[in-house]
């Protein structure tokens, strides 16, 4: 009887870890996708921005015309390859406008190999949705925020890769 009661208590919660995992991936569906990139609005790239979990999250907001921010993409693409067994996600959140998709986004992600999570968001409100990724971001970018379920912090500026590890390191030290 006991071992029934915990089969049936490991059922119920691997169902509730299933049922969230669902909701969440009903949470973060693109609206369209390019090529494969996934497209967003903010209100469908807002939940990638909060996760309660055990990955810190390393989300960077760049477009090919931005040349700091292509300068910087290879430090987060390094970051990424090292990093992406001990629970670190790095998400490349272009900005690039539609008109620019097919023309210079889509080659600018083949010719680097990009290998991080790149996704694309297409939200014309930028009044609304800029201060809900940080109340004190102008929307200049390159920006990027690192997050965890413990600790939060939003950079408004470009990083070497040096930066970029010293400032994780504050994420990985709790």
């Amino acid at each position: 009887m006991v071992r029934f009661e915990l089969f049936f208590m490991c059922a119920v919660l691997v169902a509730c870890q299933t049922n969230k995992k669902k909701e969440l991936q009903a949470q973060i569906n693109p609206k369209e996708t390019i090529g494969e990139l996934p497209v967003y609005d903010f209100e469908g790239l807002q939940p990638l921005l909060e996760q309660k979990n055990a990955t810190t999250y390393v989300i960077n907001f760049w477009a090919t015309w931005c040349a700091p921010c292509v300068k910087e993409l290879p430090y987060f693409e390094k970051l990424n390859e090292e990093q992406k067994h001990n629970n670190i996600e790095v998400i490349l959140v272009s900005l690039d406008i539609p008109s620019m998709w097919e023309s210079k986004l889509l080659p600018f992600v083949k010719k680097n190999k990009l290998q991080s999570r790149v996704v694309v968001l297409d939200d014309p409100k930028q009044n609304d949705w800029i201060p809900k990724v940080d109340p004190d971001w102008s929307g200049a970018i390159p920006a990027t925020l690192i997050y965890n379920k413990d600790k939060r912090i939003f950079y408004a500026k470009p990083f070497s890769y040096e930066e970029l590890n010293i400032e994780l390191n504050k994420f990985t030290e709790l």
